[in-house]
């Protein structure tokens, strides 16, 4: 990223030299540097405060609470691993804490799922089908409250800041479950390939 970065800023230098713009492009990266700084000391307060309310709802067992909800779907979407292995309770864990914007809740939860995930993996090489699984979903990061997008948008001046989440919640809904499709549409047909080679090795 840095490298890209890089190779756009000095794009725009030749380019606003060779057009007789660079004065504008000088002022562009005045003013982004000022903005940004704005919205970074903005951010702040909007970002203390629902971290604040995310982390009462951590530990007054709200959060606690919607995992074990979520537990036995999560033992339904990965089929593959025991029932009773904690790599379940770690799952539902990540994805309520991502739900509700507690991203540096979710970051330990979700690493320690994958070690467990690893541990039930027959395979220790290539992931195995619920890590796959996993991560789509994670990637996929279904929010009901985006704390960050809302911090920015108040820290920009945005006036009504909260019409974003039902757009993200559909957004991120939608992308969640199309994780979960391709993942389980890829999961059968790599089964099916890697049975159909072994039965070619068989017959040959």
């Amino acid at each position: 990223m840095n490298i890209i970065f890089y190779i756009l800023i000095v794009l725009s230098i030749l380019i606003g030299a060779y057009t007789g713009k660079l004065q504008d492009v000088v002022n562009a990266l005045t003013e982004g540097a000022e903005l940004s700084v704005k919205v970074a000391f903005s951010l702040i307060g909007i970002m203390a405060f629902w971290l604040g309310i995310m982390q009462i709802a951590q530990k007054s067992g709200i959060i606690d609470g919607i995992s074990k909800l979520l537990k036995p779907i999560a033992k339904v979407l990965f089929n593959d691993i025991p029932p009773d292995s904690p790599a379940v309770g770690d799952i539902a864990m990540n994805f309520t804490a991502n739900a509700f914007g507690l991203s540096n809740a979710a970051t330990p939860f979700g690493i320690k799922a994958m070690e467990e995930l690893q541990k039930e993996n027959k395979d220790k090489v290539s992931a195995s089908d619920s890590m796959c699984l996993f991560l789509g979903m994670n990637t996929a990061g279904f929010q009901l409250i985006p704390t960050t997008v809302l911090a920015v948008l108040v820290g920009i001046g945005y006036k009504n800041p909260t019409e974003i989440i039902a757009p993200t919640m559909l957004v991120t809904c939608i992308a969640f479950t199309f994780a979960i499709i391709f993942s389980k549409i890829m999961q059968r047909l790599w089964k099916a390939q890697e049975t159909k080679e072994v039965h070619n090795d068989k017959n040959s």
